[in-house]
């Protein structure tokens, strides 16, 4: 199976890359990139041909695209790979506006290609396992949920509102709200939200709270941030607390590590030694795609995360809840 990839703008290029080339049955054969410099250098550190134009990288024989340009920039790619016939893995969020989300996922339903998103939280060991629990009963009914989302602040492109359509709360909220609607297979209500640019002389947020309700009346917090400092040993966080009426359970994704004290470098850094979830996800896209299943991440799951963004944001603005209509 040949797999190119749309552009490194995103850092998860680079790991997604990493485990393409090391599955038994997919190649990295090509990469596509507006900026020329970047494109020239992965494709050889990743040992395969630069395409400077994406209508030739399209006509070539890839079978898929893995598409890690810029948020504003999904639509035109993800709807380009469809036309062209090729099966698309998407980094989240899908999209910054809803209308190009649904948008990007009728190009796929019309093509006949999988549109999968890019949520690898959900191949965390510890969520998968959790996600068992709490379906066999072990909590009880799930009431109430909590979940933080804290990182570095990523510069760049992430904070151009025009680009990334928003800052931590775009780039933070849909991990935690992609593992809440696979858990618990519930849907959000109404929202209400408050952020502020608190750690950086930014043009977006960099820190924010919001509290939903679902639809069966669960209530849930998300706090998402990047208020890790630049010398935190990792990027960041995922932990999510579920609260049942037998009990709760806490999940830390990135618990699992060992503390490398490194002094020629002059940092410490977090070594994890759990299995990798950018390795499941692009294990499950390449599976997906050969098995010609339905993504285990559809393009709705992006859709609905991305409602959630949105009417934070409109919460935010307006100083009260956002009631979600589909």
């Amino acid at each position: 199976m040949k797999v190119g990839i749309i552009s490194f703008a995103h850092m998860h290029a680079v790991a997604y890359a990493n485990y393409i080339i090391k599955h038994p049955e997919a190649e990295l054969a090509s990469i596509w990139d507006a900026d020329e410099n970047r494109g020239q250098e992965m494709a050889e550190k990743f040992n395969c041909q630069y395409i400077s134009d994406l209508d030739a990288f399209l006509a070539t024989d890839i079978d898929a695209v893995v598409v890690c340009s810029e948020n504003a920039n999904h639509r035109e790619h993800v709807i380009k790979a469809a036309r062209a016939k090729k099966h698309v893995l998407c980094e989240k969020p899908i999209a910054t506006k809803v209308e190009d989300a649904q948008a990007m996922i009728a190009a796929c339903e019309e093509e006949g290609v999988l549109l999968e998103i890019a949520y690898p939280v959900r191949f965390a060991p510890g969520f998968k396992q959790a996600k068992e629990l709490i379906e066999n009963g072990a909590i009880g009914d799930v009431v109430a949920i909590t979940g933080t989302n804290h990182g570095k602040m990523p510069g760049g492109w992430f904070i151009e509102k025009e680009l990334s359509g928003g800052g931590a709360a775009t780039d933070h909220i849909v991990h935690i709200m992609d593992i809440i609607r696979w858990v618990i297979k519930d849907e959000v209500k109404s929202i209400y939200a408050e952020m502020d640019t608190r750690f950086y002389d930014v043009d977006v947020e960099d820190c924010g709270i919001a509290t939903l309700e679902l639809e069966s009346g669960i209530i849930a917090s998300i706090d998402h941030s990047w208020s890790r400092p630049q010398t935190f040993p990792t990027w960041g966080d995922a932990i999510i607390k579920f609260v049942g009426t037998k009990g709760s359970l806490e999940v830390d994704a990135f618990k699992q590590y060992a503390l490398y004290y490194n002094d020629e470098a002059k940092e410490i850094t977090q070594l994890p030694f759990a299995e990798d979830m950018d390795d499941g996800l692009v294990n499950d896209f390449i599976a997906c795609v050969k098995a010609g299943r339905t993504p285990s991440i559809t393009g709705t799951d992006g859709l609905r995360t991305l409602e959630v963004v949105k009417a934070a944001h409109e919460s935010n603005e307006q100083g009260q809840a956002v009631f979600i209509e589909r």
